[in-house]
């Protein structure tokens, strides 16, 4: 299969590092235009600089998705830059570690706002500058359906997050196909980012994963970058509302 996006302008949320790094530059091999969207704006310049390395366009822009006057500056920018906007991907996310016990009010409004009303806040700015065939994909996550713990607790303001995100996706998905724009979600399982502050790719914690995983590896990037692509391209066209595993199996156990 073949997708290509050229002529196409992307906005990429939290794309400095990462996941989102991973899929600025997809997209950009796959012929978009990308705003490279981030908290640390150093950050988003160096991944503008890979994707110009490797031929592509891109601009680097510095956003808080809790913001909404820094998203809307962010979306402009891109707007008044490249001409119009096509692609969207939520991708910004957080957690903090902490038991249900020591969870503060604090570190839930913080996983929250990032998390959910982010995806909302920049959902609803870059709709309004979409036409039809315009198309937005949100980062969710296996948590936000199955519970993962490796230490006794697992992060229950991330999960509600994260589950939020899912119910998210479908509501947009139901108003903004009133305009023509579809929505899709993809729910990484366990991406070798160091997301959580921990190495995933340690004897001890591929031997906790392995249980889960079918495909014995833990993903990359690039996995969900491929996904997220696909999604967004005209080859899925025909496809609105759903959340795609992209998780080595994890939930088929």
């Amino acid at each position: 299969m073949i997708i290509d996006h050229s002529g196409k302008v992307a906005f990429i949320t939290g794309s400095g590092s990462g996941i989102g790094r991973g899929i600025a530059l997809r997209l950009s091999a796959d012929g978009a235009t990308v705003a490279v969207s981030d908290i640390s704006l150093e950050l988003a310049q160096e991944t503008v600089s890979l994707v110009q390395e490797a031929g592509g366009r891109g601009l680097a822009l510095i956003g808080d998705v809790r913001s909404r006057s820094g998203m809307s500056t962010a979306i402009e920018t891109t707007v008044d830059a490249f001409g119009s906007l096509d692609l969207v991907v939520n991708n910004a996310g957080v957690v903090t570690m902490a038991s249900l016990d020591e969870l503060t009010d604090e570190d839930w409004d913080f996983v929250v706002d990032v998390n959910l009303k982010g995806q909302f806040i920049v959902a609803q700015l870059a709709a309004r500058h979409m036409k039809a065939g315009g198309a937005i994909v949100n980062l969710a996550t296996v948590e936000s359906e199955v519970v993962v713990s490796s230490s006794g607790h697992c992060q229950v303001h991330y999960n509600a997050s994260k589950g939020g995100v899912t119910m998210l996706t479908k509501a947009l998905a139901v108003e903004l196909s009133l305009k023509g724009i579809r929505v899709n979600a993809v729910a990484p399982g366990p991406i070798n980012t160091r997301f959580s502050g921990g190495d995933i790719t340690g004897a001890e914690a591929l031997a906790f994963l392995k249980q889960r995983l079918l495909v014995p590896r833990v993903g990359e990037p690039e996995d969900i970058a491929n996904a997220v692509s696909f999604l967004l391209s005209d080859q899925a066209s025909f496809i609105d509302g759903i959340q795609l595993p992209v998780d080595g199996g994890w939930l088929t156990r």
